[in-house]
């Protein structure tokens, strides 16, 4: 049989010299591979290797002479179909099995180079770098779209695909992949604007589709639209997934974005969070700067001018009235291209509005500083913690003596009495004499030998010796918690405590038994707790804080000069992190008092001494701090939570002071307690 091959081959072989040099005609019906190979090896002019695994018949029909050099794609051709593979190297083709061919060298294109044309199925290997997509999710895409026994990677590195497969094969996976790496619709878009103001032109914009949604639902993924105003560019930036409205919407912004037909146009710009008398002044200010008036024109120079007194205006000014009399220099117009229109910057308080009339290229700089003015200000909670913690020590002990009996006898002759005195009024020996009700405070022993008069005075007990012991321990413990929401770099301000009366001046006559008109002025002050912030936010979260910080109270009131107040004052600014506690000032005061009131010489005798004195002592101890502890509350949500712990924890307070049951007295049923908070607002869903 292999015989038979050969013969076919050597004839054909001769057939193939007897025609023309140029082409052949190939006929091989069921030849042998060995046979077909050499005798494309002696049309070709090739060196064949055979693999010893290839075998099998070969069928190739002809009906018409073909080119000489299309032979060996013809012969390749056959190959594929046979499950065999070409493998040229070094002027050698090795023909081995398909699926060995991705182990022998074949010719690489790299990322840039493309394959050749001709030779469709050779064995080649490719580099495919992709640009949008992910080479790695590709990979199960164009696994089908290659032959099993070639093969397919990815690398991550570069989103670089590594294809081996044949050569027209390759040549449609690289269409494929053209299609498919495409720029994703997300992509954003950027739309410049010439004439029209970019926030406007998204405001409107945004507006306009939110409305389109059906029933204010979420778009689905394939209807959403994003437009964000670059007021730096006076660009709109834009993000949609699909491309028809993509379309719509740069038809919708090339039909606003046309010029207007005044040079100045009005605009009316709607705050948010800023106020809006004190935003225009400082956009009058920025105006102002980029646009100053111009100076006004010297009298000279000003053709309105009176002329200047002096000799009748003559013949010659008359004829040139743009001319000055006096500098002979021209005082015509500027150019019209030189002038400005000067815009008008108005604030509305009423709607909180500003109102800008200016071109379009001012109105685009001043909107673009006005909202960035016009954002929402952070607040800041301030809680103060006033602790007050005072104890207060005293001891008196006093021995007094009194002699009243020559006061006894009735008759008007001289009698001598005498004795000891300490103390105030209602602590001394005679005093408690007068009204033994009203004996001081403490314990007072006496000894009493009936009663004497007194002349005007009267009749009182005769106590002849008082023993009078006090002693005295105060402790206060006071906490105030003053707090204050204010906004950032705003001063708030908190007053705790009573409006008390201060006499200024009064009117009398003296002398007089009554006087027409008497009156006394009357200054009202407060006393008590006032507490003054002004809280300013850094960009790091530090909270500075001018805090004055003030506590009063009266101390006497019987003063015949006035009210005596006590004052406890402190001023400061002072760096504080966001919910830190600092101590902006505190008093810490201890003082001792000791006073001796005794009788010359008596009480200065050993032992015996003690009964001829009166001692005091006191001790005073004040711990008085002040700390702050400022929280920023940069949106709605923080400010809320904490309004809402607020809330409950009054709320607890009232229910815990409801009265007891106490027969035969009513119960209250229903004491006064705030309601139930309502629940927190959804979010904002509002159309812009």
């Amino acid at each position: 049989m292999r015989l038979a091959a050969l013969l076919v081959a050597a004839l054909l072989v001769t057939h193939l010299h007897a025609q023309a040099p140029d082409t052949v005609t190939l006929n091989f019906v069921n030849a042998d591979i060995e046979g077909v190979v050499k005798a494309v090896s002696e049309i070709t002019g090739k060196n064949f290797v055979l693999d010893p695994r290839v075998k099998g018949a070969v069928n190739i029909v002809s009906a018409k002479p073909l080119s000489r050099s299309l032979v060996y794609d013809v012969f390749l051709s056959a190959l594929r179909v046979q499950g065999f593979a070409a493998i040229e190297e070094r002027g050698i083709v090795k023909i081995v099995p398909a699926a060995d061919a991705r182990l022998y060298p074949t010719p690489t294109r790299g990322p840039q180079e493309k394959p050749r044309a001709a030779g469709g199925d050779r064995i080649q290997t490719q580099v495919f770098t992709l640009k949008y997509e992910s080479a790695a999710q590709l990979v199960p895409i164009l696994r089908p779209l290659i032959s099993p026994n070639n093969t397919i990677t990815s690398y991550a590195g570069t989103n670089s695909l590594v294809v081996t497969d044949y050569a027209d094969n390759l040549a449609r996976i690289e269409k494929i992949i053209d299609s498919i790496d495409q720029p994703n619709g997300t992509e954003p878009v950027l739309i410049p604007l010439r004439h029209a103001s970019a926030l406007d032109v998204a405001h409107t914009v945004n507006r306009l589709f939110a409305e389109a949604t059906p029933g204010g639902a979420p778009a689905e993924a394939t209807q959403r639209l994003t437009v964000v105003a670059d007021a730096r560019s006076n660009s709109l930036v834009v993000r949609s997934d699909n491309p028809s409205r993509l379309f719509r919407l740069r038809s919708l912004v090339a039909m606003l974005d046309t010029p207007t037909s005044a040079a100045g146009n009005i605009h009316v710009v709607h705050l948010k969070n800023a106020d809006a008398v004190k935003l225009a002044e400082t956009l009058r200010a920025i105006y102002l700067r980029e646009n100053p008036p111009p100076p006004p024109p010297p009298a000279a120079l000003s053709p309105l001018a009176p002329p200047p007194p002096g000799p009748t205006t003559t013949s010659a000014s008359l004829a040139s009235p743009m001319t000055s009399p006096l500098t002979g220099l021209s005082s015509a117009p500027p150019q019209s291209g030189a002038s400005t229109v000067q815009g008008i910057i108005q604030a509305d308080a009423a709607t909180n509005s500003i109102i800008i009339t200016a071109p379009d290229a001012i109105y685009n700089s001043l909107r673009a500083a006005l909202d960035k003015l016009d954002v929402r200000r952070a607040q800041v909670y301030v809680e103060a913690l006033i602790a007050e913690v005072t104890a207060d020590k005293a001891a008196e002990f006093g021995v007094q003596w009194q002699d009243l009996s020559g006061l006894r006898n009735t008759d008007n002759s001289a009698r001598a009495f005498g004795g000891t005195n300490f103390g105030n009024p209602s602590q001394n020996i005679l005093g408690i004499a007068q009204s033994p009700a009203g004996q001081g405070r403490g314990l007072n022993i006496g000894v009493i030998k009936g009663r004497v008069t007194i002349p005007g005075i009267g009749e009182i007990l005769n106590l002849g010796v008082l023993v009078r012991a006090l002693e005295t321990d105060n402790n206060a413990n006071i906490l105030s918690t003053p707090t204050l929401l204010t906004l950032d770099n705003e001063e708030a301000r908190i007053v705790i405590g009573q409006n008390v009366p201060f006499i200024t001046g009064q009117y009398a006559l003296s002398g007089a038994a009554t006087t027409p008109t008497p009156f006394q002025t009357i200054e009202r002050r407060d006393v008590g707790l006032t507490l003054r912030i002004k809280p300013q936010i850094s960009e790091g979260g530090t909270v500075r804080l001018q805090i004055y910080q003030e506590v009063s109270s009266v101390q006497d009131t019987t003063n015949p000069a006035g009210v005596i107040t006590n004052k406890r004052a402190v001023e400061s600014t002072v760096l504080v992190d966001d919910r830190e506690i600092v101590v902006i000032g505190g008093l810490i005061q201890d003082s001792v008092r000791d006073g001796v009131e005794k009788v010359p010489l008596f009480g200065d005798i050993p032992v015996l001494g003690a009964l001829f004195q009166y001692k005091t002592r006191a001790r005073s101890k004040t711990n008085l701090m002040v700390f702050l502890r400022p929280t920023v509350l940069r949106d709605s949500d923080s400010a809320g939570t904490l309004t809402g712990e607020r809330y409950e924890y009054i709320i607890g307070q009232q229910r815990a002071l409801k009265p007891a049951v106490t027969p035969p007295l009513p119960d209250v049923d229903n004491p006064p307690v705030l309601p139930p908070r309502p629940d927190p607002a959804p979010p904002d869903t509002r159309k812009p």
